[in-house]
């Protein structure tokens, strides 16, 4: 079952539409797969879905949110009560109704706030880069402090459905995790300027549009996951759940890269120059470097490896898009 209004259309503009994707699946899986439409804060609703299925659902994998810095500070309490409200939403119908359900949370390495820029950090020639003396130069790990920061509103309602997902796993003993990701990407990634960068910057590239890279002179550093490999990564917490877990997910030393380093790949996967413009006023909250260290979940789940680095998720981006994208352009 998908619960899907898209509400990211209403974020992001037409182009962040989830909607072709929705129906690739209803094309792709038929039956097999239903598809509801409505508000994750509606709890009648909600607890409607839940109530009818039971403890026929053993796993919830909770992605919807409002993603963007700037989108939350425009609309404050929309942002709250998407990311906040709709999780307390899931959470309390599957305690109600399928406590026995592993319960997957999206979370974001923004509940950090700006801690990470406050990191040791060497400018290079193409990246900022952490001091190699510091404990975190193999990634940063779930002992970073989440207090006395800024976070962002994003940051903030983010914070607030985190811990709403490590408590009911603590206090009803609820298979619950938060996974804490970076930057998650695929084929089927409807990036957008404000929401997106690897996949929007592919499709700029693609389609000859100007992209702005914003502050730190274009080398901000992030870590990039390819969502084959953090289905993998969920597909082995449910295989064997564990109860108020917070795991730090993304790239890691694998799978990183700065602006300027993914504009040059970009470039030579399209084989054209790039057009892009720079702003240096940085968004409020943003990191300058930030590469997981997802050493507590492989402690936890040995068997899961990664796949794609950087380059392998641009070019797989590229070639399933590639001819939709000179469609959207005739």
């Amino acid at each position: 079952m998908g619960i899907e209004n898209d509400m990211r259309s209403r974020f992001f503009g037409e182009e962040a539409s989830t909607r072709w994707n929705q129906t690739r699946l209803q094309a792709e899986l038929g039956a097999s797969y239903l598809s509801e439409d409505f508000d994750i804060r509606d709890w009648e609703q909600v607890n409607r879905l839940f109530a009818a299925r039971g403890k026929n659902i053993s796993l919830v994998i909770h992605t919807a949110a409002q993603p963007s810095h700037d989108w939350a500070a425009r609309e404050p309490r929309t942002d709250f009560s998407v990311n906040a409200t709709g999780t307390l939403n899931f959470l309390e119908a599957a305690r109600l109704h399928s406590p026995d359900a592993a319960f997957i949370f999206t979370s974001t390495n923004k509940v950090y706030g700006d801690t990470p820029n406050r990191l040791p950090l060497v400018e290079r020639e193409t990246r900022w880069e952490i001091d190699s003396s510091h404990p975190f130069t193999k990634g940063i790990d779930e002992s970073m402090s989440i207090d006395q920061t800024l976070h962002s509103l994003l940051g903030a309602s983010k914070v607030a459905a985190d811990v709403l997902v490590q408590e009911y796993g603590r206090y009803f003993g609820m298979k619950t995790a938060c996974f804490r990701l970076g930057c998650v990407t695929g084929p089927n990634h409807s990036g957008t300027r404000l929401h997106g960068f690897l996949a929007y910057l592919m499709r700029c590239a693609a389609q000859g549009q100007e992209y702005t890279v914003y502050g730190y002179g274009g080398k901000q550093v992030r870590d990039n996951l390819h969502c084959f490999d953090l289905i993998n990564c969920f597909h082995e917490f449910y295989q064997k759940p564990r109860g108020g877990e917070v795991y730090n997910m993304g790239g890691g030393r694998f799978s990183n890269a700065s602006m300027r380093e993914a504009i040059r790949m970009c470039e030579e996967i399209t084989g054209r120059a790039m057009t892009w413009a720079y702003t240096n006023e940085n968004r409020i909250g943003d990191h300058i470097w930030w590469i997981s260290d997802t050493d507590k979940f492989k402690s936890h789940y040995p068997q899961w490896q990664q796949k794609f680095d950087v380059p392998g998720i641009l070019k797989d981006i590229y070639e399933k898009n590639v001819e939709r994208w000179k469609t959207e352009l005739k």
